[in-house]
């Protein structure tokens, strides 16, 4: 039987796209060697082994112990530990300020619109270091000093740090982390639930204060009942500082919110693009089967808001990891400041910028995948729902 089929189309080679490429690794190429050349010229061995030597500085602040004394790999590993905190902690104040002025930012409120917007156009236009710097002097000047620390109950504030209580770690409690394993896994189980009751029937069940008595209230319990001794740490004033609980620093504070400001400002406007994309007759629907105000935003405008705002979205938070490197202004331990000061104690700038530049990218990298994930289920899930 004869072969009726089409012959296949030739694809021919992209030669230009070839030759760009060539020319790129070639140049990549030239601009390494010539950078090797020129340090062995100047009496340096590229390498990594300074890496398990002494760092000799200390940091303004750490989130796992750390002294002088150890390596260079352990202090940048404080540094990614303080900008990731840093991070987590802007995305979120960020977020939340965005959502909360798109909303009002539609509201048909003329003291709210006009509020919504002269929050928008102050941060949008000023640059985020002028902003850092303005709140860092009026942080530093303004604050009290140690000594006369405003005090809210074991909470104080102060132009150095706002000092908190904490829960010391015990090694020996290692195991409670089965309660809190266990309690995250019941708050998983209810929100599942929860989804697919309101996708069956409509009803809608409780979830947020659900998950919340479940995480908090969960491992508590299960503390009180079994009678763990836990160790309440309280700040107290000893001679020139405070010693005990916690400390957020006020380099900390205003960085945080110098960020969350500033792109809560890129995505008020997001949200409130999202919003005017929404199609009126589905508001106009939920207001017909009787929903309250609170009830169309909440169960019909910010879903479907939340499916177009994403992908502008991811762009806002990867931006705000790279801008915390703002923070070497004020002096905040975070990965930029930490390889600056490794650079001018080893004089190793290319391995260090190589290193930080391959942290930086890991993290938006992975912010940006995480995101696309959550699009992509989205999307799976309007596609599984159209008609």
């Amino acid at each position: 039987m004869q072969d009726c089929r089409p012959p296949l189309a030739r694809v021919r080679p992209d030669w230009l796209g070839i030759a760009v490429v060539g020319l790129v690794a070639a140049g990549l190429g030239l601009l390494g060697v010539n950078v090797i050349l020129n340090m062995h010229a100047a009496g340096l061995t590229p390498g990594y082994g300074f890496m398990a030597q002494a760092a000799g500085f200390d940091l303004s602040e750490s989130l796992i112990p750390y002294t002088a004394g150890d390596t260079y790999a352990r202090v940048i590993f404080a540094g990614l530990l303080n900008t990731v905190f840093l991070a987590l902690a802007s995305l979120a104040l960020a977020t939340v300020l965005g959502v909360v002025m798109g909303l009002v930012s539609v509201t048909p409120s003329p003291p709210g619109r006009a509020v919504a917007l002269l929050y928008v156009e102050l941060f949008r236009n000023l640059p985020k270091i002028l902003v850092l710097l303005v709140l860092y002097v009026v942080a530093v000047r303004g604050l009290p000093p140690v000594r006369a620390a405003l005090s809210l109950g074991p909470a104080h504030l102060s132009n150095r740090s706002i000092y908190l209580p904490t829960v010391l770690p015990d090694p020996s409690q290692i195991w409670l982390i089965l309660p809190l394993a266990a309690s995250a896994l019941a708050a998983l189980w209810w929100t599942r639930k929860a989804a697919r009751i309101k996708r069956d029937t409509g009803r809608e069940w409780p979830v947020v204060p659900v998950v919340l008595a479940l995480i908090v209230g969960g491992p508590l319990g299960f503390a009180l009942l079994a009678d763990v001794p836990l160790t309440l740490s309280l700040p107290r004033l000893e001679r020139f500082d405070y010693v005990g609980g916690m400390r957020l620093s006020v380099q900390f504070i205003v960085v945080l919110l110098t960020l969350g400001l500033y792109h809560g400002a890129q995505i008020c406007e997001v949200v409130r693009g999202g919003i005017l994309a929404v199609p009126a007759g589905q508001v106009e629907a939920a207001r017909a089967l009787g929903l309250t105000s609170g009830q169309v935003t909440r169960l019909v405008v910010l879903p479907l808001v939340l499916r177009t705002v994403i992908p502008p979205m991811i762009n806002q938070y990867v931006n705000l990891i790279k801008n915390t490197s703002i923070a070497i202004a004020v002096g905040y331990s975070d990965l930029m400041s930490v390889s600056g000061t490794i650079i001018n104690q080893t004089f190793r700038p290319l391995e260090m910028m190589l290193v930080t530049m391959g942290l930086y990218l890991g993290l938006c990298l992975l912010a940006s995948s995480l995101m696309n994930r959550v699009n992509d289920r989205l999307q799976a899930r309007t596609a599984r729902t159209a008609p």
